[in-house]
C-alpha cells in the first residue's frame, strides 16, 4: 500500500530511483542572478525601491542532532513506503545490483551511485514492518535488512520483524517511531493508535479522510506530546523559502489572487496503477484493508487503484491539491479559508471510479482580500505552474522562481517610466538545476519534480526533499524538548480542513464555510 504518487513495486524503483539519480548531475543553472540582473550598472537605480531587497536562500543543512539510534516501524510498504525507506538509506538488494551493473558503462548511473552513497546516515534502524499485501511485506523485510548508507553498500542489518496488524506494530517495544504510508482512509486510525502507544509519527499526506477524525487526531497528538510530521516534503523546497523571503519584503505588493493547478495526462497519473498478478484474497488481508471504509467484496482494482474511490481516497483535493495548498501556506501563512466552492466531474476516465478527474475549487480569504484558485485535470499535461499575483509584481513558481513586474504597478511606476525597470523582463530569477525537468519523461514524474517535491538544493547541491523532511522529524525527536517540525499537527490540521471544505462543496454542490470561532464547517 502507498500514500503518495505511488506505483507498483516493479516500476516504483525503476522510475523514482531514476529521478533520484538526477540529483547527482551537475547543477547547470545559476542560483539567482541578482535582482535587476539585466542592468549591468546597478548604481543606475540610485535610491530605487528594489536595491535593498535581499532574497534569502537557505544555506546548508542544519546538523543532525546526536543521540541514540531511533527504531522505525513502517506501516504501508508499497510504492511510497518503499521510497520513504530509500530516503532513510535502505534499498532492496536487487536494485543495488541493477544500479551497479548499469554504472559500469554509464556515467549517469555511476554518478547516481556516488550521490546515493553520500546520503547522510540518519542513525536509524527499521525494526518493524506491516503491510496487508504479503508481497509488499516480504520485500520490505528484505529492504529493511539492506542498509545502503555512507558508502557501506549492502551492509546487512538485522531484518525487521513483520507484524500482521498495525495495532501490534505500534505496541511493539522495539519501535520508537512510526511511518505511515497507507491509503488515505487508514492514516488517522494508525496515527492515533501509534500516538496512544507513545510512538512518534510521520504520516504521509493528506492528514485525514473525514472531518471528524481530523479533530480526533489533533487532540490525540497534542495530549500525548509525540513529535508529529505530515509528509509534505515541499516544506524543504528551497524555491518556496526564497519566495517567502521576497513576499515578506513586499516585492509583489498587495496579493489578491493565487492560481495553482494539477496537469497530468497518462493512466498512471490518473491512478490507474498496474494490478499485481500475485494480489488475491490469499495474499491480501482484505478485511484489514477495508478498515473503517464501507464493506465491498474483494476487488484487485480497488486495492491497487484505491485512489479512484471515495471509499478509501480523498481524490484530487486530498492527494494533489494539498501539495499546492501546503506550499502556499508555508509561503503566505494562509491558514484555513473562510469559504470554498468546488465543481467538476468524471469527464475522461469512465472506468468506474467515483472521484472526479477534473476539479476546480475557489477558496476565499475575505479578511486578506484574497482568493486561492485550484484547477485540475488528469487528461491534459499543459504546464500551468503556480502564480502569486500582486498589484506590483507576480511570482511564478514551478521548477524555477521568476518575479515579473506588473506594467501597471504603482510602486514601481517611476522606475518603469524612466526606463530603469523593464516590465517585460524578470527582475529576479531563481533557477536551480536547470535542465533536469527536461530529462524526465512521464507526466507524473514531471508533475512532482516540477513542484520541488523530489529534490531541492542546499549550497548548490541537489538533495532529496523526502530525506530532508524525515531528517527534520528525527532531529525533533532527538531534541526531546517539545520542538515540533515544520509540518506539525497544527499545519496538518489547516491542510486537512481546507481540503475537506473543497471536497464537501463538491459533493453538496454549494458553498461551504468555516466557522473559525466554533471550529465547524457550515
Amino acid at each position: 500500500m502507498s500514500a503518495e504518487h505511488s506505483e507498483q513495486d516493479k516500476i516504483q524503483f525503476s522510475r523514482r530511483d531514476v529521478l533520484a539519480g538526477l540529483v547527482s548531475l551537475p547543477v547547470l543553472g545559476a542560483i539567482g542572478y541578482g535582482l535587476l540582473k539585466h542592468h549591468e550598472n546597478k548604481t543606475k537605480l540610485g535610491s530605487g525601491l528594489l536595491q535593498n531587497i535581499k532574497p534569502i536562500i537557505p544555506e546548508g543543512i542544519p546538523p543532525l542532532v546526536g543521540g541514540k539510534t531511533i527504531n522505525i516501524g513502517i506501516v504501508g510498504c508499497g510504492g511510497r513506503g518503499g521510497y520513504l525507506m530509500k530516503a532513510l538509506g535502505f534499498v532492496h538488494p536487487d536494485r543495488i545490483d541493477e544500479f551497479t551493473e548499469k554504472a559500469k558503462n554509464d556515467k549517469y548511473w555511476s554518478d547516481y551511485l556516488k550521490e546515493f552513497n553520500s546520503q547522510e546516515n540518519l542513525n536509524i534502524k527499521i525494526t518493524a514492518v506491516c503491510d496487508v499485501f504479503e508481497k509488499n511485506a516480504k520485500r520490505a523485510i528484505e529492504t529493511g535488512a539492506n542498509s545502503f548508507r555512507n558508502g557501506k553498500n549492502g551492509q546487512m542489518e538485522a531484518a525487521p520483524n513483520r507484524y500482521l496488524t498495525y495495532q501490534e506494530l505500534v505496541a511493539a517495544p522495539e519501535v520508537d517511531a512510526v511511518i505511515i504510508a497507507t491509503p488515505d482512509h487508514l492514516h488517522v486510525p494508525v496515527a492515533i493508535e501509534a500516538a496512544r502507544n507513545g510512538k512518534h509519527v510521520y504520516c504521509e499526506k493528506p492528514l485525514s479522510w473525514t472531518v471528524a477524525e481530523t479533530f480526533e487526531v489533533r487532540k490525540t497528538v497534542k495530549e500525548t506530546g509525540i513529535v508529529f510530521q505530515l509528509g509534505h516534503q515541499g516544506r524543504q523546497t528551497e524555491s518556496y523559502q526564497v519566495a517567502k523571503s521576497l513576499i515578506n519584503q513586499n516585492v509583489a505588493g498587495k496579493i489578491s489572487l493565487i492560481e495553482v493547478c494539477t496537469n497530468r495526462n497518462d493512466p498512471n497519473g490518473a491512478w490507474v496503477y498496474d494490478i499485481d498478478p500475485e494480489g488475491n484474497p490469499e495474499t491480501i488481508d482484505w478485511k484489514q484493508f477495508i478498515g473503517p471504509a464501507p464493506w465491498h467484496e474483494f476487488s484487485p482494482e480497488r486495492f491497487f487503484r484505491w485512489r479512484c474511490w471515495w471509499d478509501y481516497s480523498t481524490g484530487l483535493s486530498g492527494d494533489l491539491f494539498t501539495h499546492e495548498y501546503d506550499a502556499l501556506n508555508q509561503i503566505l501563512n494562509l491558514g484555513i479559508p473562510h469559504s470554498a466552492m468546488a465543481s467538476g466531474g468524471i469527464y475522461f476516465y469512465k472506468d468506474g471510479r467515483t472521484v472526479p478527474d477534473v476539479l476546480n475549487m475557489a477558496f476565499e480569504y475575505p479578511e486578506r482580500d484574497l482568493t486561492l484558485l485550484y484547477s485540475a485535470t488528469l487528461a491534459s499535461e499543459k504546464n500551468r505552474g503556480k502564480v502569486i499575483m500582486g498589484h506590483d509584481a507576480y511570482i511564478e513558481l514551478n521548477e524555477t522562481l521568476v518575479v515579473n513586474l506588473d506594467p501597471k504597478s504603482t510602486r514601481y511606476k517611476d522606475e518603469i517610466e524612466k526606463g530603469l525597470l523593464n516590465p517585460h523582463e524578470p527582475i529576479y530569477s531563481y533557477v536551480p538545476g536547470q535542465g533536469k525537468i527536461d530529462a524526465i519523461t512521464t507526466p507524473t514524474e514531471k508533475y512532482f519534480a516540477g513542484r520541488g517535491l523530489l529534490y531541492t538544493y542546499r549550497d548548490g547541491k541537489a538533495v532529496d526533499t523526502t530525506h530532508l523532511h524525515l531528517r527534520e522529524w528525527l532531529n525533533c525527536i532527538r531534541m526531546n524538548n517539545g520542538t515540533q517540525p515544520s509540518c506539525n499537527i497544527d499545519q496538518a490540521f489547516e491542510e486537512a480542513i481546507t481540503a475537506h471544505l473543497g471536497t464537501i462543496s463538491y459533493h453538496e454542490g454549494r458553498r461551504t464555510y468555516w466557522d473559525e470561532v466554533n471550529e465547524k464547517i457550515i
